[in-house]
């Protein structure tokens, strides 16, 4: 290993040998006391965080081309350690309450987030599957965390399931691809893949790549884990599983894609257009009929996947691609502190034995928690598009990166799904405000800031989203 090598995975190695000390450390903290445990996480994702952004303009290549440090990667795993924070906090109390505390949660959520970080850094297929299979086995393993309740055992059981069954779809991929270019490297593989030997096995295996990164991502037709999986785990992994799994997977799809394969754009965005389209009107539509919060927000999860799966049907075209896939990473960023609070929310209405999850468990919440109804409604505008949110300023870039690209039909198709999403989430409102009913709600400190914070930051950031814009637009400028 040289100083360069080292350097392009020293975020990396500074987390992962955090949570190997922090296994060790845990044997000694009491079972009263796991707390502290959780303290120690966000020190090391703290500490990661703040190496990371001192690294913000550096370009570094490792390990013969197989991991790189750029903007890109840089611009992800900031916002990947924010979501490791958040998701420390939104379990801090929560595992206490449910009594699931225990240490082994925050060392598995810490591995999770170095396989993410590693997606997102990968260069070369063969790394990209092996951070695939690192982000995933801790999430198997956190949404079974709550044992022996059957309905978490089941989640981690279909997750483990159906993700081993994609990561089948993936490796066989892999395997294609270097049969038509003999390279896993994503550099020399558009190096061979431009010319036409071996063209048909490209496809072929590009499209094997995209289900198992649509798997990841919850994209239709590789979404129908998600429903249940999310239902079934302790509703902390779900908040964290939803946005840092998505962040990862639609990193790991833009580098591998807009790198590898801008020679099958042709064939590919018709694929991706029909994908985005087809996500969308599942997930709002079948978002209607859902009765409990946690599949409501899963459904709505599917959504924005296929919303941000919008920002990839242009790849092809060189004169709008940077601009829609700064309009996807900036959507990622809005969805992120939304999905976060919006969870914040269910958490602290949630009880023991799965009770708090129905819709009309919030009925009477704006009289009795003002304020955490006032949060829960600048969520559910958020994730509709509505002003003063963030949510709408990235529906506004996408939209226009789209059309600019010469899509009208599916930005059509977005604004419509965009306001059949508004029944469902207006509901939740509707309940908070118009019903009555005497919800109770947990107060803890670190779900009191989560809360807070990514209210602030949804509001904040609509009215100067500029310098979130430019930052996402600068960290691509070398990736295409």
């Amino acid at each position: 290993m040289n100083q360069s090598d080292l350097t392009t995975i020293l975020p990396l190695l500074i987390l992962a040998v955090w949570a190997c000390v922090l296994l060790l450390v845990d044997l000694f903290i009491p079972k009263d006391r796991k707390g502290i445990t959780a303290l120690l996480s966000a020190l090391g994702l703290a500490v990661t965080l703040g190496y990371t952004l001192a690294q913000i303009g550096s370009e570094v290549t490792g390990f013969n081309g197989m991991v790189t440090l750029d903007g890109f990667s840089t611009f992800v795993n900031v916002l990947l350690l924010v979501s490791g924070l958040l998701g420390v906090a939104v379990a801090y109390g929560y595992v206490k309450r449910m009594g699931i505390e225990r240490g082994e949660y925050y060392t598995l959520l810490l591995f999770s987030v170095v396989g993410m970080m590693l997606m997102a850094q990968a260069t070369d297929l063969i790394v990209v599957f092996l951070a695939l299979e690192l982000l995933s086995i801790p999430l198997y393993v956190l949404a079974a965390f709550a044992r022996p309740q059957q309905d978490s055992e089941e989640a981690g059981l279909k997750y483990f399931l159906l993700g081993a069954f994609s990561s089948g779809f993936l490796v066989y991929g892999i395997a294609l691809i270097f049969g038509a270019t003999q390279s896993t490297n994503i550099f020399a593989i558009v190096t061979a893949a431009s010319t036409s030997t071996g063209s048909l096995l490209l496809t072929i295996g590009a499209a094997l790549l995209l289900i198992g990164f649509g798997f990841k991502v919850a994209a239709v037709p590789f979404h129908m884990w998600t429903p249940d999986v999310y239902q079934g785990a302790p509703t902390a992994v779900t908040a964290f599983m939803s946005s840092g799994a998505k962040i990862a997977g639609f990193a790991a799809l833009l580098r591998v894609f807009a790198t590898a394969f801008p020679s099958l754009a042709t064939d590919m965005t018709d694929v991706f257009w029909v994908i985005s389209a087809a996500t969308m009107i599942l997930g709002n539509v079948v978002a209607i009929a859902q009765t409990d919060i946690k599949r409501l927000l899963a459904y709505s999860s599917i959504a924005h996947a296929g919303y941000i799966l919008m920002a990839f049907v242009p790849y092809g075209n060189e004169s709008v691609v940077a601009t829609s896939v700064a309009a996807g990473l900036f959507y990622l960023v809005a969805y992120v502190f939304t999905n976060f609070g919006a969870w914040g929310v269910v958490i602290a209405l949630e009880k023991k034995e799965g009770k708090g999850l129905a819709l009309d468990d919030y009925a009477g919440l704006a009289k009795k928690h003002p304020a955490l109804a006032a949060a829960m409604t600048i969520f559910m505008l958020s994730l509709i598009g509505l002003p003063p949110t963030i949510g709408l300023i990235g529906k506004l870039y996408l939209f226009r990166a789209v059309i600019d690209a010469g899509f009208v039909w599916l930005a059509i198709i977005g604004v419509l799904a965009s306001l059949v999403s508004a029944f469902y989430y207006l509901r939740v409102v509707v309940i908070m405000y118009m019903k009555d009913g005497e919800p109770t709600a947990e107060r803890e400190p670190w779900l009191d800031a989560t809360m807070i914070v990514t209210a602030l930051v949804t509001v904040i950031v609509s009215f100067v989203p500029q310098f979130l814009f430019a930052w996402a637009s600068e960290a691509l400028l070398k990736l295409f």
